[in-house]
């Protein structure tokens, strides 16, 4: 009623009119509230889900919380990260996704590569495994490890090379990329086997010497209990646009942090959960590397 609105980003790259539905759902929890009480509609809005969690649910509720933040910040005129406990950091290092577009062959990743590292970028992350599933023929990885060797012999010691997985393999031919893997020093495998499997992920993390990056799609703190006590991942990588918001992702990462594993957002989404992730990197101590789509 002061003529304050916020911003909040909810997505879950599909199913957009879901996510909008469940938003629209979570209005009984919200008007007429002061919304500066966060942390109050969201635990009310969370108890009041009989099938708590998931994408959907999680989605929506990151998008009204952030906007809620928004309005904080504005109302008392404030950044966020102020609010959250004040900075422990004055710049956010970043790695790009997205950088090789439209390279097709080794040389064109190669080319690309020395653009984005020219750009400033010290981190490069990308999918060299084209469209198989689950399976790797030897021809298939000879071709994803001439790309990712084109690669690295184009940036040199100037950037990380972070690989990533999709969640797409199993168990045996994750272990055989990360094993490939380990003469590139890489900074980490992301994501080697679908997310359905913790003890599957925990089994390739103890079977190979490249560090794994994974979490982006664990939706709550209850979902990372599991996650961080099998020692699934070197990195966790939260993502605030499907953990329930800043808060949620803000706790995840202090789990994270007793085990002293780093935190590395999945943030490959819009704008708004960007500059929502800058102010989470600009007050977490165990940050390490923000994601950027370039």
């Amino acid at each position: 009623d002061s003529g304050l609105y916020g911003v909040g980003e909810a997505t879950t790259e599909t199913r957009e009119l879901t996510v909008v539905t469940a938003i629209q759902e979570l209005e009984r929890h919200i008007v007429g509230r002061d919304p500066h009480d966060v942390e109050a509609f969201w635990h009310d809005a969370y108890r009041d889900t009989y099938f708590r969690g998931g994408p959907i649910l999680m989605s929506a509720l990151a998008g009204v919380e952030i906007a809620l933040w928004d309005i904080k910040g504005k109302d008392l005129g404030a950044p966020v990260y102020q609010l959250l406990g004040g900075k422990v950091r004055d710049a956010i290092p970043c790695y790009a996704n997205g950088w090789f577009a439209p390279a097709k062959t080794p040389a064109e990743f190669a080319a690309k590569a020395r653009i984005a590292v020219d750009s400033g970028f010290r981190g490069l992350k990308w999918d060299p495994f084209g469209k198989a599933y689950m399976n790797l023929t030897k021809q298939e990885l000879h071709v994803a490890l001439d790309c990712v060797d084109a690669v690295a012999d184009a940036v040199g010691d100037r950037a990380d090379i972070l690989i990533e997985a999709h969640g797409r393999f199993n168990v045996p031919t994750a272990i055989r990329i990360g094993r490939a893997l380990e003469r590139f020093d890489v900074l980490w495998l992301e994501e080697p086997i679908p997310p359905d499997s913790q003890g599957g992920l925990a089994e390739v993390r103890r079977s190979i010497r490249v560090p794994v990056a994974a979490g982006e799609r664990l939706y709550s703190r209850w979902e990372y209990v599991e996650f961080l006590k099998m020692a699934c991942a070197d990195f966790v990588q939260p993502d605030v646009s499907h953990v329930g918001g800043l808060m949620e992702l803000k706790k995840i990462a202090a789990m994270a942090e007793c085990h002293y594993i780093p935190l590395c957002p999945h943030n490959p989404s819009g704008p708004v959960a960007n500059a929502a992730t800058l102010q989470l990197a600009a007050c977490t101590p165990n940050f390490y590397v923000l994601e950027i789509m370039n």
